[in-house]
């Protein structure tokens, strides 16, 4: 029995197809990943994604997907962690800073912060997900204009009218509705 009705490989299977691509696939994800211990977690990942799933795939092209398997595993974990040192420095700066402040500083910042929070809110809700996924979620323009089905050039406007907005808030508070 190669799968079940529920797209599952048989594991004896999944055995075999590690003992004869593993190699390959390994010097694969070397060149690509440049690091040992990620190269070990996609491999894993890639063949725990076979014994799942890997019915789905063709018997003839079961190399190619597990190449495409490991592939986009590898894309994921580059990901997240990049995501993951970016969370890292910005903790390390935000804690840096804070134990280097005097209270004034870390008030007025504080302040300046919910400032800021307020002005958001007042911008219309499709300059308002333009500026958290680029701000709080780090996404790229393309990436926004992706997830959001739009065009690159419509939410760079956006970006552009909220920043200025936002801008015209925090030095005329006063205007503020």
């Amino acid at each position: 029995m190669t799968t079940g009705n529920d797209g599952k490989l048989d594991p004896e299977i999944v055995h075999q197809l590690f003992e004869t691509h593993v190699k390959e696939l390994r010097a694969f994800l070397t060149g690509l990943l440049r690091d040992h211990d990620f190269v070990d977690e996609v491999i894993q990942l890639t063949f725990s994604k076979a014994l799942q799933s890997g019915g789905q795939s063709n018997e003839e092209t079961r190399k190619g997907w597990l190449f495409r398997v490991a592939y986009h595993e590898s894309m994921g974990l580059i990901r997240r962690n990049k995501i993951h040192k970016k969370s890292l420095n910005n903790l390390c700066q935000t804690t840096k800073s804070y134990w280097t402040e005097t209270p004034e500083q870390r008030l007025l910042e504080t302040e300046n912060i919910e400032q800021i929070r307020m002005a958001l809110k007042n911008l219309p809700e499709s300059q308002q997900a333009i500026v958290i996924a680029r701000i709080y979620e780090s996404k790229t323009f393309k990436e926004i204009a992706i997830d959001f089905g739009l065009p690159l050039g419509t939410v760079l406007t956006r970006m552009r009218l909220a920043i200025k907005t936002l801008s015209r808030q925090i030095d005329n508070p006063s205007e503020n509705p």
